[in-house]
């Protein structure tokens, strides 16, 4: 049992929904059991760490606290603005950031309210296209940056790497208001400083999403865009291993005014979380931010993050060598993107591993003549495997066991893939073996509360 008021809440809410609630508690209790005994691969995924869900579960989730720190518009909020303070200086730390906002529910959102503080509707704004590797809310016309505003997309060269000529003669002839980088499935170095310079010709602002690179971006294992870009969002979960949400940082453009007002654009962001966006914060969430920028900090934390690299570089290698092609030719992240073998497109794929255990998703790549619910490409990421301290040697064991698996997968009429009964029963062994010899620390910890 635990000795303090934090252990007592978790102690008797854990026993509470077990006696008073146990369908619900059987269902977490089952996926609790999922995620340790599958291989998880799938990039936008990571784990969080137990004494980051530990805040989560906390009674400061009791908290209303309109506003920041010190200008709430609600009583109660000492340890609040302390813990969303202790948040913000961690994050500083950890980005070598001027400014940051703890405040955005998550990522997509951060993006939102960065474009709704710069920009009208109808401006134009400058995105990678969602086949190449970009997101959702980079400008995609299903999502709600597309139905804003006058979006013009670049893309990959024929090396698979960003064309950043593309991207200049774009931004030359339409004059974005705002280029937004980063990605989702791109596997190579995005170079910063280059999209700030084709920014600075034309006078747009730079919006950089590191979502999928922050945690190496955090270790020194991918160029910082803090002060390259004028604003920098990531999630906090993924490769930060923290609780869902956002942040929004910002390096030497803090203090900048914007040519449209008087105002500096780090203070344009702040009243555009709230009040423009978002109403009362996840305080919470905040407060389990705090605890994961800790967790940054650390030195273990570098450990992991070149694990992340090491593992990511050998399953590249390891599916080049059983004849896939890995686009990109490899990576610089932790993202592995390849085409699937002609008798499977990348959904009957997917469905093929998830029915050994083993989770990936499907993915476009470049020139797919695909939709993405289908798409011809499976993307892998190694956030998962790193955090179970598995090496290079497992993932040449994780690339085997994908490929037994697609190279037995029989598509079926209608969408549907089979797996010969044999070989899932040996490759749900073979996970299920790996996955104990290599725990998760989260389920370890959460095991013994």
């Amino acid at each position: 049992m635990h000795d303090s008021h934090i252990g007592r809440n978790l102690d008797q809410g854990i026993a509470t929904l077990r006696r008073d609630d146990p369908e619900l508690f059987e269902l977490l209790e089952q996926e609790h059991l999922r995620q340790t005994e599958t291989l998880s691969l799938v990039a936008s995924s990571g784990g969080t760490d137990a004494s980051v869900m530990a805040v989560v579960g906390s009674s400061i989730v009791n908290v209303t606290a309109e506003g920041y720190p010190g200008k709430r518009y609600h009583a109660g909020c000492r340890y609040v603005d302390q813990a969303e303070e202790l948040a913000v200086a961690r994050a500083k730390k950890v980005f070598g950031a001027r400014y940051v906002n703890v405040q955005p529910h998550c990522a997509s959102f951060a993006n939102h309210t960065v474009m709704q503080a710069l920009l009208k509707p109808g401006d134009t704004i400058l995105g990678m296209a969602l086949d190449q590797g970009g997101h959702l809310t980079h400008g995609s016309p299903v999502n709600l940056s597309g139905k804003l505003f006058d979006v013009h997309s670049y893309g990959l060269d024929a090396k698979g790497l960003i064309d950043y000529g593309q991207l200049r003669e774009l931004a030359l002839e339409h004059r974005p208001r705002m280029i937004v980088c980063g990605t989702t499935s791109y596997t190579r170095v995005v170079d910063f400083d280059r999209i700030r310079a084709v920014a600075d010709e034309v006078g747009a602002y730079v919006l950089a999403d590191v979502t999928h690179i922050a945690g190496l971006v955090a270790a020194g294992l991918h160029p910082s865009p803090i002060d390259a870009a004028h604003f920098t969002t990531t999630c906090t979960f993924k490769q930060l291993y923290g609780p869902r949400g956002g942040l929004i940082m910002m390096g030497r453009d803090a203090d900048r005014t914007g040519d449209d007002s008087p105002r500096t654009l780090s203070q344009r962001i702040q009243s555009a979380v709230f009040p423009l966006m978002q109403g009362s914060p996840e305080v919470h969430t905040i407060a389990a931010k705090a605890r994961a920028m800790g967790r940054l900090l650390q030195p273990e934390f570098k450990e992991l993050a070149r694990r992340i690299r090491d593992d990511a570089d050998a399953l590249a290698a390891s599916m080049s060598r059983r004849g896939y092609e890995v686009i990109g030719g490899g990576t610089d992240n932790h993202i592995v993107l390849f085409r699937v073998p002609p008798h499977l497109d990348g959904l009957s794929a997917e469905r093929a591993l998830e029915s050994c255990h083993i989770l990936v998703n499907k993915n476009k790549i470049p020139g797919d003549t695909r939709g993405a619910t289908v798409a011809s490409g499976v993307r892998l990421g190694s956030n998962t495997v790193a955090l179970r301290r598995m090496g290079p040697e497992q993932m040449e064991r994780c690339a085997d066991l994908i490929d037994t698996v697609l190279t037995g997968a029989h598509a079926l009429p209608g969408g549907g893939v089979e797996v010969p009964g044999e070989v899932r029963e040996r490759v749900v062994a073979s996970v299920r073996d790996l996955c104990r010899d290599f725990p998760l620390p989260y389920a370890t910890a959460t095991e013994n509360l």
